[in-house]
């Protein structure tokens, strides 16, 4: 059996859609779903079943799966420790996060990193949370801090900071809401949002759908500071994590209400690859990530 081919059924088994694997694998779907026929040549069996909502694993391919992932995590244990084998000067651990936690993570982070570990290197890279839990899974990154990411059976997922959203507005906003909102009242206010796919947008419509609100969504706009310029404009309101807030620089107008009935939370989460053991270096830079005083940075 080839590795790959064996990684390559994992993930489309993950990702229920031979599409969306083959562009999270970097292929084209017709050599994917070749790369699966010749596997499931060679083992006799049909593995997969296609579905109207994309692929499913067949009861020969839930068995085999148990089997492929025991394999593919000892190829990417032998892979990463042959890798720590033949570095002679320097070892590396690449470390992804989102822009707005880098600003106030990286740096303590870093110094952590450098103190105790002097002759390795630490490579930082930011995105969003979507598109590094692909770069996990494409072994980009090591490991990385995402904000309320799917179910996975390839990645580890670990909580290391909650925090909650908040109804964000400028002091001449009218009508000027109390200093508490129900989540059940926030239909009532014309909001400035980020565009589908963003973990905020998905957090506030699933709480929202829960309670049958109806959202008012005036707007679509992916930058902080320009939902920020819109706003002003327009009055309108948002809805950010309360200490996004204080990223702001210059903008003494801005105020924001509690959400209560539920309290939405978002969700900071330390990401690795879903393997038995990491390379010895990626867990002391997680261990760093989980000694930090994320109540303080984010205060």
């Amino acid at each position: 059996m080839d590795l790959k081919q064996i990684r390559y059924f994992i993930v489309a088994c993950e990702m229920r859609s031979l599409s969306r694997a083959a562009e999270v694998l970097g292929l084209s779907q017709p050599s994917l779903s070749r790369q699966i026929q010749l596997l499931e040549a060679e083992l006799r069996h049909h593995l997969l079943i296609r579905t109207g909502r994309g692929v499913e694993p067949t009861p020969a391919g839930l068995r085999f799966l148990a089997h492929a992932q025991t394999l593919d995590d000892l190829a990417q244990h032998a892979k990463h420790d042959m890798r720590a084998f033949a570095s002679t000067s320097q070892d590396k651990v690449r470390l992804a996060m989102p822009h707005r936690v880098a600003r106030r993570l990286a740096p303590h982070i870093m110094q952590a990193f450098r103190r105790k570990h002097p002759a390795a290197a630490l490579t930082l890279a930011e995105g969003l949370s979507l598109e590094m839990n692909e770069w996990l899974v494409k072994d980009r990154v090591d490991l990385a801090l995402l904000y309320d990411p799917p179910p996975s059976t390839l990645v580890r997922y670990e909580s290391v900071y909650r925090e909650d959203l908040v109804l964000a507005y400028t002091r001449s906003c009218r009508p000027a809401p109390p200093s508490s909102v129900r989540a059940r009242d926030l239909g009532r206010y014309p909001l400035v949002l980020p565009s589908a796919p963003n973990t905020i947008r998905a957090l506030v419509e699933k709480t929202c759908r829960e309670l049958n609100v109806s959202l008012d969504v005036i707007a679509e706009v992916d930058v902080v500071h320009t939902i920020l310029e819109t706003m002003t404009q327009d009055s309108l309101y948002t809805i950010l994590p309360r200490s996004a807030l204080h990223d702001i620089q210059g903008r003494d107008d801005l105020i924001c209400s509690t959400i209560t009935d539920p309290v939405i939370m978002n969700n900071l989460t330390l990401a690795t690859p879903d393997r038995q053991s990491l390379p010895p270096l990626v867990e002391s830079t997680a261990d760093i990530i989980r000694g930090l005083d994320m109540q303080h940075l984010f205060a």
